[in-house]
């Protein structure tokens, strides 16, 4: 007997369904966030997990909240504390309502021994990533920082950067983002 479950929609499926009803092309919201196109076409078919930076830069550019891209809509979902799973890692935000605000927080776990994929990360403004549990990787330009457990980062987030978990277990992070 088939179901008629009817899965709730992806994040990159949000974003372009947000993006829709602005009445918004690709090109207007790469110009917006200083993505490309492709990126953005990317994302939105869920060939790419975007990092926070990304996702803040996207819903500054569509004026909403992260927490609306972010979030399910299922209630399980939502007891999930709309937490995101992509691919290797997951991201839970901790300042929803923030979408006018310059400062967002977010708790990020990884899988172990991996690292986000396809996307060199680099966004207006900083960023502070502070390791609660395992042994993560930070590159940041040609600056490589490995931190452990209660060692932090803070750092210039218009320079790429990229995230390895270095733990044979899951590793927790608080990363929080300034966007000016």
């Amino acid at each position: 007997m088939a179901t008629n479950k009817k899965e709730s929609p992806t994040l990159g499926e949000r974003i372009k369904s947000m993006r829709e009803k602005l009445k918004m092309d690709l090109d207007t919201l790469a110009y917006k966030t200083g993505c490309t196109a492709e990126l953005l076409e990317q994302i939105e078919e869920g060939e790419v997990a975007p990092p926070v930076g990304t996702i803040i830069q996207i819903s500054r550019a569509m004026a909403v909240d992260s927490a609306a891209l972010l979030a399910e809509d299922k209630k399980k979902e939502r007891r999930r504390s709309y937490r995101k799973r992509t691919k290797n890692y997951s991201y839970k935000t901790l300042t929803p309502g923030a979408e006018d605000k310059h400062l967002w927080a977010y708790m990020i776990t990884m899988e172990p021994k991996k690292e986000h994929e396809k996307v060199e990360y680099q966004h207006e403004g900083e960023e502070f990533v502070y390791v609660l549990e395992g042994k993560v990787e930070v590159q940041v330009a040609d600056e490589v920082s490995v931190l452990k457990k209660g060692a932090a980062l803070h750092f210039n987030s218009n320079l790429p950067h990229t995230l390895k978990n270095l733990s044979p277990k899951e590793t927790k992070l608080l990363v929080v983002v300034f966007t000016p």
